[in-house]
Parts: C-alpha cells; structure tokens; sequence
C-alpha cells in the first residue's frame, strides 16, 4: 500500500440563485436612500432610533412603526485603515472603512471614510454623507459615495461609547 499526501485544499465551485425581499421597513429605508437622505425608525417603547430598521426593536422586539429622518452627519465610533488589496476592489488602497452613527441614531452602520489622510482618522470624528448624483441615487447604501470629515469638533467619548 503506497503512501498518500494529506489532502489539504480543494476546489469545489458552487452557485446560490436568491431572491432578496426587502420587506417593509427596510424597503423605507431603501426609498430614503433613494431620495438622498437617511430614514430611521423609532422604537415605541425604549424611543432609540434605528436605521438601517428590520422593522422592529432588536432589544424589546416591538414593531418600530414611527418613522424618523436622520441627518447626513454623524460620528465615527470605530474604524480600520484597510491596507490589504483584494480581488475586484473598486477603490485604492489604503482606505478607511468605519462605523458611523448618525446624529440621533442608536445603531451605527459601516461606511468608508474619504477626503483625509488614512493616519488622521480617529473615534469621535465629526462626518457628512457624501452622495452620488441625484440621477445616480437608488435604492441602495452606493447611493452614499461616502464620508467626509465635516469640520465639527469631535464628539465627546461619552456620547457614543455605548456603540463601541
């Protein structure tokens, strides 16, 4: 009996067709996107803000059917400058891709950080949405090309530590 190597990679090519259905809180925060502006939804019992909403408070499970317009600033509460190049990345390396909370949110969301240098990013950055143009807008997050440092002092630790 001969000896054999271990196997230990295989190439194994697979294909999922799926349908994405959005529902229907979800599908108003695509509209807003759409528009050009941020849609939350408020939680009738606990009142936190949440978008991109699922429709339903993810701490007391309650429907969230007030709806709440968010503005385009925010704060940076966690980032990463990513360095590494992968197969068919769209933008130059190295970039910043963060978790932004916008202004009267109580969920943050990722999003990429641009028009800085990378080593000047940090947590408790002041930031803007920055869109595609109006006929580029659709049901999408590539509706927000990304996020800008706006100017603002940074926020105070204490404002955004809970969404670390």
């Amino acid at each position: 009996m001969s000896e054999r190597e271990p196997v230990t990679m295989m190439a194994a090519p697979i294909h999922l067709d799926y349908v994405f259905t959005a529902g229907v809180a979800q599908s108003k925060n695509l509209h807003g996107l759409e528009e050009g502006k941020f849609i939350g939804q408020r939680c009738p019992k606990c009142k936190k803000v949440y978008t991109l909403s699922r429709g339903s408070c993810p701490t007391d499970g309650v429907p969230t059917d007030e709806i709440v317009e968010l503005p385009n600033t925010g704060t940076v509460t966690t980032y990463c400058v990513v360095n590494v190049p992968f197969a068919g990345q769209s933008i130059e390396i190295p970039y910043i891709c963060a978790q932004i909370l916008l202004d009267g949110a109580n969920l943050s969301f990722m999003g990429l950080i641009q028009e800085m240098p990378t080593d000047e990013v940090r947590m408790g950055m002041r930031v803007e949405a920055v869109w595609v143009e109006p006929d580029e807008l659709g049901p999408t997050m590539a509706s927000v090309k990304y996020f800008r440092p706006n100017g603002e002092p940074d926020a105070d630790y204490e404002t955004y530590k809970e969404y670390l």
